[in-house]
């Protein structure tokens, strides 16, 4: 599209923030998630004003009120730098023609360059080491910690460019002595249906939260089918006052087709996917010291058929690819204040990744025998240590410092150190600098999969600096003005490519970039979220924008809430190279909830009102305006 429609859409968006809000969000609870200041993805709960990592937080009220049931599209609404592709309006698939890509600041998910985490716990393929974005539900999501740049020293391999950590959601006080009760039900365009209950409880020690799902959609393309269903449980159990036990399940499965391209179109591209997440753990929470011990297994059953392009000529495949992988870990660590203003972190990881690739005939089920590396089965493992120290100088310096070592069974060991420096020089307003390395053992798809599999592949390595500054400006109550803004280098090398057929470590990379995030509360009513993020790329990659940002307004009256958004793409590569491309576009979304009652609330979701043709992968346009509806029940 033209700068021109980008502009008018900026326009239109001026002209519609005057919506509604809903009596039953409390004010006050919306300014907390806006202004959050305890943060766990650093491992150990702090204060963010004393961490120097670039953390944003994106809260339940924030991850839920336009009813999406995965928490994709809002964080990449929320979060600057951060940049999800999407191919439908429900699914993400996998395997050809996936999507779910998460670019972070340049540097791809894609790639097994940006970790998922539950918990605090790895979530992706033990094959291939991307995430699977389809497992990522709203539903059980009691929000979202972002640390944008590498975290390496606290997460090891898959953090080098960043995390996305999402912490589970526990019981509250009992809306009735049975505890609370969600049912969401909605539906809309293109046989789209959303639904799901969940049921939290609390008795003295014990809490849980268990929860249910089912989604489908036909989506916009002919071929492009997509049914989810899953469920999860957790449980907590508080021995002591400072001692707990808990346990968390989710499992998921989803069924989804890919058309192919508009180029190349494509039959019988179906996928069966089940993954799955278990883990247990003991918790410790002192005046002056605490931590965790927990272990957690991240597994996956996928049946692939590759299918064939809708031409003259083209045979349906004989043959559906399985794999079956494991990620198996423990991990402990512990923070204590062992001195005036100071703090030690020290910590351990261990993972055992297995992976198990093989194809078997579509009319007998037998496995087959294969060529060229395209069947195979291998375990690795990882071993990291690492400690921090951080000290408070006064009451406006603290410096921190922290040091990694990890071995790979089979790439080696390598060294991550990170420093980092926060200076307050006024109330509410923090200066912070940041030097660190991240890095990324080659997976097994590198080393063993397919001719162009090698084993001496070595760890890719990135190094950043960067360099921020962020203020709340208040009274004490309304209005408040939050704002931040960060500029960053970065510079990578030993990054894995195919050359003349074979993986080798060749490439390099230098991004550089500012990210800016504007949070306000006019007043009780009223709320507006801003953010934008430059990306300067020394060479191109598909699926990073230079240029995006994200316009929103929130509002309560009476019975009726609203949000409405927009979010601007300039820029974004959908393919590099002698056949470079790029795409702009400008999508306005909004929502619109009435409570009929303290239980009962109906909404209706509005997304690409503007009908903008658009792409985030070339080939695959994506959705003009659709709209969904539906009832939320809380008894």
């Amino acid at each position: 599209m033209t700068n021109s429609r980008v502009i008018a859409g900026l326009l239109c968006f001026v002209c519609t923030t005057g919506v509604f809000a809903d009596e039953n969000d409390n004010p006050a609870q919306i300014v907390d998630s806006i202004s959050e200041v305890k943060v766990t993805a650093a491992r150990i709960r702090s204060n963010s004003s004393h961490v120097p990592l670039n953390i944003s937080v994106v809260g339940n009220h924030t991850l839920n009120r336009q009813h999406r049931t995965n928490i994709l599209p809002t964080l990449n609404e929320q979060i600057p730098g951060l940049m999800i592709n999407g191919r439908g309006v429900m699914g993400y698939g996998v395997s050809t023609g996936g999507t779910g890509g998460m670019m972070m600041r340049g540097i791809s998910s894609a790639a097994g360059q940006v970790m998922v985490l539950i918990d605090g716990h790895p979530q992706y393929n033990g094959i291939y080491g991307h995430s699977i974005a389809d497992s990522y539900h709203t539903l059980g999501a009691e929000k979202v910690e972002v640390i944008s740049g590498p975290a390496s020293i606290l997460y090891g391999s898959n953090a080098m460019g960043g995390v996305i950590n999402i912490i589970t959601r526990e019981a509250g006080e009992n809306r009735s002595p049975w505890g609370t009760t969600r049912i969401n039900i909605g539906g809309g365009f293109y046989g789209t249906l959303m639904t799901d209950a969940s049921h939290q409880y609390k008795n003295g020690r014990f809490s849980s939260n268990v929860a249910v799902e089912y989604n489908r959609s036909d989506n916009h393309l002919q071929n492009m089918d997509f049914e989810q269903y899953g469920g999860l449980a957790n449980l907590k159990y508080q021995l002591c006052e400072s001692w707990n036990v808990y346990g968390n399940a989710d499992i998921t499965h989803f069924n989804a087709s890919y058309p192919g391209t508009v180029q190349s179109p494509m039959l019988e591209a179906d996928q069966w996917i089940t993954r799955g997440a278990v883990n247990l753990g003991v918790e410790n929470n002192y005046e002056g010291t605490s931590g965790r011990i927990s272990i957690y297994d991240n597994f996956g059953r996928h049946k692939i058929n590759d299918g064939y392009v809708n031409a003259v000529g083209a045979t349906p495949q004989t043959r559906l690819f399985r794999s079956r992988d494991h990620l198996f870990g423990i991990n402990a660590y512990q923070s204590a204040s062992l001195w005036k203003g100071g703090k030690v972190s020290v910590g351990a990881d261990y993972q055992r990744i297995y992976g198990k690739a093989f194809y078997t005939s579509r009319e007998t089920g037998e496995v087959l025998e294969t060529q060229n590396k395209q069947s195979g089965k291998e375990n690795m493992y990882e071993l990291g240590v690492y400690g921090e120290v951080s000290q408070e100088i006064s009451q406006w310096l603290t410096l921190d410092a922290g040091l990694r070592y990890d071995r790979h069974s089979v790439s080696g060991s390598e060294v991550i150190p990170q420093g980092g420096i926060v200076v307050r020089p006024m109330k509410n307003g923090e200066l912070k600098a940041l030097a660190g390395k991240g890095f990324r053992n080659p997976t097994m798809r590198e080393m063993y999969l397919y001719p162009p599999s090698n084993t001496d592949l070595k760890p890719e390595r990135l190094y950043n600096y960067e360099l921020s500054w962020s203020q709340r400006i208040d009274n004490g109550g309304y209005p408040f003005f939050d704002y931040k803004v960060c500029g960053y280098y970065i510079k990578a090398d030993n990054i894995i490519q195919t050359v003349n057929r074979k993986n080798i470590n060749t490439g390099e990379l230098t991004n550089k970039g500012v990210e800016l995030s504007l949070r306000a509360g006019l007043n009780s009513h009223w709320n507006l979220v801003s953010n934008y993020s430059y990306l300067n790329m020394k060479n191109a990659v598909v699926g990073a924008p230079e240029h995006k940002g994200y316009f929103g307004a929130e509002t309560s009256y009476g019975k009726f809430s609203a949000t409405v958004g927009m979010m601007v793409v300039n820029g974004l590569y959908t393919a590099v190279g002698e056949s470079e491309k790029t795409e702009n576009f400008a999508l306005l979304n909004a929502c619109v909830n009435y409570a009929v009652s303290s239980s009962v609330k109906l909404w209706i979701n509005g997304e690409n009102l503007l009908s903008q043709n658009y792409e985030y992968v070339f080939g695959n346009p994506m959705p003009k305006a659709t709209f969904m509806g539906g009832i939320s029940l809380e008894f």
